[in-house]
C-alpha cells in the first residue's frame, strides 16, 4: 500500500448506531484529501455500492476496511466473512466492533428476554399485539427473509481474525485522521496493535487536579456541582479514567463529565469492568468490607457502568459462553 496507487477501501457498520462513521465525516476537510488518497469501493451511508459489488471483486481487492459494530445477526456476521475475504487488513473500527460496546449490554439479558420485551410487552405496541418477527415467514403469496438474531453480540474478532483495532465511541476525528494517514502512507505498526490510542490511562492526559483519592460515597452527576479543576473522583462521581485507555484526549472530563470508559482497558488489563471497580474500592474512605460494600452499592446499575462498552470480550462473558 505504497503512494503511488490510491487505497481501495471499505467501510460498514453491523450492529451500531452510526456514529463511528460520523467521526469519518467529522475530520472535517481532511475527508476531501481522503478522497484523493482512496477509493472508497462500499460505504453503505455515502457511496452507492451493494453487496454483489463487493462480491465481485477478486480476494484482497480491498486494502483496508474500517468496520464498526458488533455482530449481532447473520447479516452482520456474513458481510463481516465476505470484507474479511475481500480485505488485505480489517479494522475492528471503534468500540462496538473492538470491544462489542453498548449493544453488548443485551448479553445481560437472554435473546427470548429481549424478543420479549420489544414486540410483546413494549408500552408503544397495540393491546394484545403478539407477533414475533422470524428469520423466515410469507405474506401475501411472497417469501420473505430477515437475518437471524443471535443468541449473542460478538465482538468483530469472535467471529472473523481482525488485523488492527481503533478504540473509542466513535473515536476522536483526530484520532481518525492519524489513522487513515498511517493507512495511506503504509508506515503500520505490527498487525494486532491498537491504533489511534495510548498507552497510557485515560488520567494520565486528563487536566484536572489530582490529590488524595478518598470518597465517602459515590454520587450521579447531576447530584453534585462538580469543582471544575478537580478530579471527578475524588469527588465521588464514577470516572472509567483509571481502567480506560487514554487517547481521546480526554474529552469527557474536559467537559465536566466522567469518563465512559470507551476506549477500553489498557493492555496489560484483563478484564476493564473488574479493574474499575477495583479502583472504586480502592479509595472508599470505609474501613471494613461492609463500608465498602455498601459504598459501591450507591453505584447504579454496577455491570452497565463496569461493562458500559467491554462486556463481550469480558471474563464475565467467557464464563457465560
Amino acid at each position: 500500500m505504497g503512494q503511488a496507487a490510491k487505497l481501495q477501501i471499505a467501510l460498514y457498520w453491523g450492529a451500531a448506531c452510526g456514529g463511528c462513521d460520523v467521526s469519518v465525516l467529522d475530520t472535517d476537510e481532511f475527508v476531501l484529501e481522503l478522497a484523493g488518497l482512496a477509493d472508497i469501493r462500499f460505504w453503505p451511508i455515502a457511496v452507492d455500492a451493494k453487496y454483489a459489488d463487493v462480491e465481485a471483486l477478486e480476494e484482497g481487492g480491498l486494502d483496508a476496511t474500517l468496520w464498526s459494530g458488533a455482530v449481532r445477526n447473520s447479516e452482520n456476521e456474513h458481510v463481516a466473512r465476505l470484507l474479511r475475504r475481500k480485505s488485505r487488513l480489517l479494522i475492528a473500527f471503534g468500540s462496538c466492533a473492538s470491544l462489542g460496546g453498548i449493544p453488548a449490554l443485551a448479553n445481560l439479558a437472554s435473546r427470548d428476554e429481549i424478543l420479549r420485551a420489544a414486540y410483546l410487552e413494549s408500552p408503544s405496541l397495540e393491546p394484545g399485539s403478539r407477533t414475533l418477527p422470524h428469520p423466515r415467514s410469507s405474506a401475501a403469496g411472497h417469501a420473505l427473509e430477515l437475518p437471524q438474531f443471535y443468541r449473542r453480540v460478538y465482538r468483530l474478532a469472535d467471529v472473523v481474525p481482525v488485523d488492527y483495532t481503533v478504540p473509542g465511541c466513535p473515536p476522536a476525528p483526530a484520532r481518525v485522521r492519524e489513522v487513515l494517514t498511517v493507512l495511506a502512507t503504509g508506515n503500520l505498526p505490527a498487525r494486532g496493535s491498537v491504533l489511534g490510542a495510548c498507552d497510557r490511562a485515560l488520567c494520565d492526559e486528563c487536566p484536572r487536579l489530582k490529590e488524595e483519592k478518598s470518597v465517602e460515597r459515590f454520587r450521579r452527576p447531576w447530584e453534585v456541582r462538580a469543582d471544575p479543576s478537580r478530579c471527578l473522583l475524588e469527588q465521588g462521581l464514577v470516572c472509567a479514567g483509571p481502567a480506560t485507555r487514554g487517547g481521546c484526549g480526554a474529552r469527557c472530563t474536559r467537559s465536566g463529565m466522567p469518563c465512559r470508559g470507551c476506549y477500553g482497558p489498557l493492555a496489560e488489563v484483563a478484564d476493564q469492568g473488574a479493574k474499575l471497580v477495583s479502583a472504586l474500592g480502592s479509595i472508599v474512605a470505609a474501613k471494613d468490607r461492609a463500608g465498602v460494600e455498601q459504598a459501591l452499592a450507591q453505584v447504579p446499575d454496577v455491570a452497565g457502568y463496569a461493562y458500559r462498552f467491554s462486556l463481550a470480550g469480558s471474563l464475565l462473558e467467557r464464563k457465560a459462553r
